[in-house]
């Protein structure tokens, strides 16, 4: 009876292991990277004029960061109207102040996930969201509180300012899908286990707006996307 059922397990887990590589053959991986077409801009530098003991003198706008090589860092990537792939899970992310600036600048999440808010800096900062979706978030974090939290239920690209310090500004990015990315200092990206097929995927970034185009994805492969962007 035990040799039956000790085969009977190996048949099952052998079955399971068969399935599983079904499943990882039906998806592929989806490359690229996007780019500034044209001359890019000189970074825009921003007087501080507050808590300098803590922000220092001058900052460094984040909102359009472009490489030497002409690729655009936190670009969002993702994909739209993906059937029959994988639900996104709702998670716990971490959002910090740090010497008067948000980090990181750009955060992207599943719907329904909790930030953790962080005030690393000791002095009073102050959350604002701009929402339409979701509930806006307005709230005082003085030194002494050192963690607050906040969630979000539905996607949309959310932005994110510190009335205590105007210059400070960064973006909550909420997926309803788990096949996004976002770019990084040289404008590449990946998103694995894409659904085999066609597919709609699409660039966002905070100052140069929104493309899309299809990509084919074939199983056990990488397609590769290039997307071009200017002000």
């Amino acid at each position: 009876m035990r040799s039956h059922v000790l085969s009977g397990g190996i048949a099952v887990l052998a079955f399971a292991a068969v399935a599983g590589l079904a499943v990882a053959a039906d998806t592929g991986t989806i490359v690229g990277q996007v780019s500034f077409e044209g001359t890019p801009p000189a970074p825009k530098k921003i007087e501080v004029t507050k808590d300098q003991q803590v922000c220092g003198k001058e900052k460094e706008a984040e909102s359009l960061i472009v490489g030497s090589d002409g690729g655009i860092k936190n670009a969002v990537v993702h994909l739209t109207g993906v059937s029959g792939g994988a639900k996104p899970e709702a998670k716990t992310v971490t959002f910090d102040q740090k010497q008067c600036h948000y980090v990181p600048h750009v955060l992207m999440f599943p719907e329904g996930s909790t930030v953790k808010i962080l005030n690393s800096d000791g002095i009073l900062h102050n959350i604002h969201t701009y929402s339409q979706k979701n509930p806006s978030f307005n709230k005082a974090q003085p030194k002494f509180k050192k963690e607050i939290e906040a969630s979000f239920k539905e996607p949309e690209n959310i932005k994110v300012t510190c009335d205590a310090h105007g210059w400070m500004s960064g973006v909550f990015v909420v997926q309803d899908s788990p096949y996004y990315a976002l770019t990084g200092d040289d404008g590449k990206f990946k998103i694995e286990n894409v659904p085999a097929g066609e597919q709609t995927i699409k660039v966002w970034h905070e100052e140069l707006g929104e493309k899309e185009q299809k990509v084919k994805v074939e199983a056990g492969k990488e397609a590769e996307v290039a997307f071009k962007l200017s002000k």
